[in-house]
């Protein structure tokens, strides 16, 4: 079969472009913006790429068309597959009709978090001896990859609650065809896309009507919206967090600076413990998750807390990338402020005495608007310096958009010192000059924030730029 997708140079489009070429598809592409890193990936692959869109591009050869959710009417390429009738696709219907009838996908869903526990799940599966496929919305380090093709039963798929196409406005996960469930946790989010935290209700609960009376829900205890859906389960329901009534628990929980170590209850009964590299209580429920799911198709726990301890992480999620005069550089993902607020005070917990700096590009669709103005006032508390660039979507209504002045001044109004620095270079030799040894800087953005990780690193090592030695 020919295939041919629009919009090929996006991460999931490309991801899946790849998967459908490995399993013997001839596979082609178009975008309007074809530049590293994705048209290397597709290259190496010897997957065609071409640059622009024109009708010309769509041939009678071609099988099928799949038309990425960034691509809409007016585009030359989905006219003329429209006026030829020719067959097309969204990306989840392309997996699901290619990947997932012939599997036991396991869905993993929630407002955060999605990516983190697909890894670990998708690891303890595979380093248990499963054989999973997978599908995330990241490069999981242990496999160095968003997406793995196994013979397993099991297919780990990131339930993106996002819409699937210009002609299908409903959530991509509700393709899914889920076996296994995992709501962590629910929150209004996608504000460019859902009115309110009623509409995102109402996709996850149709979703939680999908699983099958064999299948399983799993819902994050900590969360009540979560907990909710457990009255529209037609199928088994257990719950997993910090929470003293969740039916897969964690106590005595230990954090370190390089991880964290907690024993895992079953129903009230201490099963194991484990001893993850990761930080903070947030990665604890994804752990907890994740063990859930293995338990369910059958690991033990031993088997299980011994794939946790070589867990690698996942690229953007509180990953290290490097140290320069004894300042450690994180870059992190967080764009939503319950995100940045978890991810502040597990780094915190983990170092208690150290100075953090919180550097926060307001990008995504959630980030930029006003409506979480206040919530990320207080998100922030867990660093000492935070400095807000500039919000990314200027095009926003003012009445919509995210106030950077008034951020600042409600921060600082609590505890953290807050400054608004729109330019990534004026951050770059603000940090590189006041940053001492042991300080931490966690860069937070779902965008590349000017490439701030590498240059604020170079800016560390030039012996020329001055800099401070106390981390007061």
């Amino acid at each position: 079969m020919r295939v041919y997708l629009i919009g090929v140079c996006g991460t999931a489009m490309a991801t899946l472009a790849a998967m459908l070429a490995e399993r013997g598809h001839a596979v082609s592409g178009s975008d309007a913006n074809v530049y590293p890193p994705m048209s290397d990936f597709l290259a190496t692959r010897g997957i065609p790429c071409l640059d622009g869109f024109d009708a010309a591009h769509i041939t009678s050869d071609i099988d099928v068309v799949v038309i990425g959710n960034a691509v809409s009417r007016g585009n030359p390429e989905v006219e003329a597959v429209l006026d030829r009738r020719l067959r097309y696709r969204s990306l989840p219907e392309m997996v699901r009709e290619t990947f997932l009838w012939e599997r036991d996908p396991v869905v993993i869903a929630g407002t955060h978090g999605k990516t983190t526990t697909s890894s670990l799940v998708s690891w303890v599966l595979a380093d248990g001896g499963r054989d999973p496929s997978f599908l995330i919305g990241g490069v999981a380090a242990n496999f160095s990859s968003s997406y793995r093709l196994g013979q397993g039963r099991e297919f780990v798929i990131e339930g993106d609650e996002y819409d699937s196409a210009f002609f299908d406005k409903s959530a991509k996960f509700l393709k899914y065809l889920p076996r296994v469930a995992v709501v962590g946790n629910l929150e209004f989010d996608h504000a460019d896309i859902y009115a309110d935290f009623a509409a995102i209700q109402l996709a996850v609960r149709r979703f939680v009507r999908l699983l099958p009376r064999g299948g399983r829900l799993l819902l994050g205890a900590d969360s009540a919206a979560a907990c909710a859906l457990s009255d529209e389960a037609p199928c088994p329901v257990a719950t997993f967090g910090l929470a003293s009534g969740a039916d897969w628990r964690a106590s005595d929980v230990v954090a370190r600076p390089d991880g964290t170590r907690f024993v895992v209850e079953h129903l009230g009964v201490a099963v194991g413990e484990v001893d993850v590299p990761l930080v903070g209580d947030f990665n604890v429920r994804n752990v907890l998750a994740a063990i859930a799911v293995a338990q369910g198709v059958g690991l033990d726990m031993d088997t299980v807390a011994a794939s946790l301890t070589r867990f690698q992480g996942v690229k953007r999620r509180l990953e290290l990338r490097g140290r320069a005069r004894g300042v450690a550089v994180y870059d992190d993902f967080a764009h939503h402020p319950t995100a940045v607020r978890e991810t502040l005070a597990g780094v915190r917990a983990a170092f208690p005495t150290q100075r953090i700096w919180a550097l926060f590009e307001p990008r995504s669709a959630t980030s930029c608007r006003r409506v979480f103005q206040s919530d990320f006032a207080a998100a922030f508390q867990p660093a000492d310096e935070v400095i807000i660039g500039q919000v990314y979507r200027s095009s926003l209504p003012p009445d919509e958009r995210l106030s950077e002045s008034e951020l600042v001044e409600a921060i600082g109004l609590t505890g953290p010192r807050a400054r608004h620095v729109p330019d990534v270079e004026d951050i770059v030799r603000m940090v590189a000059t006041e940053a001492g040894d042991g300080d931490l800087v966690v860069v937070m953005s779902n965008g590349a924030f000017g490439g701030i990780h590498g240059r604020l690193l170079d800016a560390l090592a030039d012996e020329n730029l001055p800099g401070t030695s106390s981390g007061d």
